[in-house]
């Protein structure tokens, strides 16, 4: 299993938010590119980006921070946020991003997410975001009437092959993730699936590697890291079998 410490960026800085909403926002570093190279060096494999600012407004607003990501470390790195054509998907795997995740355009741009899987493959994720088990989308500002499973079918269909999933009311909360939710998704779709929103402790990670078996090949901590409560090495170990 993957452990892929998140840098949510806003206006350039890494922030973490509740619940994903800007007005609760936490700056925890001015540097994205320092933050994402402190964690490759403890051990990180893979680094998850938001660009919040993009999220809400339809189209990326960090390129210079997501660029400054990518060239300061060497491991892998996946882009969410505000992506909603073939043009951006080009110009961040143009930058060195090694996978974009398109979320709300699985919604409001079907066809794109197609024609982006037909011409980059696995490069090409989808992040579904829930809400008391509807899909959200726009920065989680609404929901709509299709549930995570439905759209999770649907995008199957169309050839993604893994998504990240995110239960909205525990994001930013470390309460735990929704592991249920996250178990019985990967089941009941087929998809590869990399749970987002709550772990809070290695035990909750004890957890999701236990649900590895059923597809959930991943998982993002943000608060848990930045706060302390979990040290990102000892939940590299559990990730691997180890502990």
């Amino acid at each position: 299993m993957i452990l892929f410490p998140a840098i949510d960026l806003k206006e350039g800085q890494c922030v973490r938010l509740i619940e994903g909403r800007m007005d609760s926002a936490t700056v925890y570093s001015h540097d994205p590119g320092s933050t994402a190279r402190a964690w490759q060096e403890q051990g990180a494999e893979f680094i998850h980006v938001v660009d919040l600012d993009g999220a809400f407004a339809g189209q990326p607003r960090n390129r210079r921070s997501i660029a400054q990501i990518v060239q300061s470390v060497t491991v892998p790195v996946q882009v969410g946020g505000g992506i909603r054509d073939l043009a951006t998907i080009e110009d961040l795997l143009g930058l060195g991003v090694n996978r974009v995740i398109l979320g709300s355009a699985a919604i409001l741009r079907p066809k794109l997410v197609a024609e982006a899987v037909e011409k980059y493959g696995q490069r090409i994720l989808v992040g579904i975001d829930a809400k008391d088990g509807l899909v959200a989308i726009q920065g989680w500002g609404e929901t709509v009437e299709k549930t995570a499973l439905e759209l999770a079918l649907e995008v199957k269909e169309w050839g993604i092959t893994t998504i990240v999933f995110t239960d909205i009311r525990r994001d930013g909360k470390l309460i735990g993730p929704n592991l249920a939710a996250t178990g019985e998704l990967a089941k009941a779709s087929g998809l590869q699936v990399i749970a987002s929103g709550g772990v809070s402790s290695l035990d909750d990670i004890r957890a999701l590697k236990e649900l590895e078996d059923s597809g959930v090949v991943g998982a993002i901590m943000g608060k848990a890291l930045y706060s302390g409560a979990v040290r990102l090495p000892e939940a590299l170990a559990i990730a691997r079998g180890e502990g």
